[in-house]
């Protein structure tokens, strides 16, 4: 089965004749009008965006088939994908979130540490989740000091764990004992 990347996130109906929020996760945002039909996770449902425009921080769009404000609100927080084949190649050191997860990642000594799970941003930056083979994951800075190599090829990260963070011991902690 081939990888498919959300692109989209439907959001809340706009106006009554069928319109949408739609919030993209593309460089440029009108993209996601050149891929044709965008479908569910699960392949179920498929819509195409007719036409859009940019607003504040999202696209307003109608989509093929949606002709009332009704229909438009049962689409809320549906995500769009599309094959991961159909997108642009990427740059050096840019990479697609789906092509990292399930990655084994080594620290520099090529010991196992676990494997990729997520990729998450927060609004400060890239976090890698690390799942080990025991114990709770890891969440380390997507920084190329913590990740100085990505092998796609290899399926493997390397993972320069961070020395000690502030506040980690007790010492740290901010308190003073008599």
């Amino acid at each position: 089965m081939a990888a498919k990347i959300c692109i989209a996130r439907i959001g809340a109906a706009h106006g009554v004749r069928g319109a949408v929020k739609l919030w993209t996760f593309t460089e440029d945002p009108l993209a996601v009008m050149q891929y044709g039909a965008l479908a569910t996770k699960d392949g179920a449902r498929s819509f195409e965006v007719a036409n859009a425009r940019e607003a504040k921080g999202h696209l307003v769009a109608t989509l093929k088939g949606i002709a009332t404000r009704e229909d438009a609100e049962r689409l809320n927080g549906i995500e769009l994908y599309v094959a991961r084949e159909k997108l642009p190649a990427t740059d050096d050191d840019e990479y697609y979130h789906a092509d990292l997860i399930g990655l084994t990642a080594v620290n520099a000594a090529n010991e196992p540490l676990g494997r990729v799970i997520a990729i998450h941003n927060f609004g400060a930056g890239d976090i890698i989740e690390i799942a080990p083979p025991h114990g709770a994951t890891m969440l380390l800075p997507f920084t190329n000091a913590v990740v100085p190599s990505v092998d796609l090829a290899a399926g493997r990260v390397v993972i320069e764990l961070p020395a000690e963070i502030e506040g980690d011991t007790p010492e740290d902690s901010g308190t003073s004992m008599p």
